[in-house]
């Protein structure tokens, strides 16, 4: 029997970077490494600012399967 961990299947905590520009009132595209691999989510910035494309983030929250909430990363 086995079991699925949740925690593995959420892309929260993990790095990406910026594909579409995240505009302060809509949503943009990132690119995130997850489940060895990487994938693409609709993206909203947690602090409704602009964040322009190859910007590194680290996704904070997740909306659906498909979307996320992102931060840019520390540097």
């Amino acid at each position: 029997m086995s079991t699925t961990d949740e925690s593995s299947q959420s892309p929260v905590g993990a790095v990406g970077r910026v594909t579409v520009q995240i505009p302060p009132d809509g949503p943009g595209e990132v690119l995130v490494a997850v489940r060895g691999g990487s994938e693409t989510y609709a993206a909203w910035c947690a602090s409704a600012t602009t964040l322009g494309r190859d910007v590194r983030v680290i996704v904070v929250d997740s909306l659906s399967a498909r979307s996320v909430i992102v931060e840019p990363l520390p540097s």
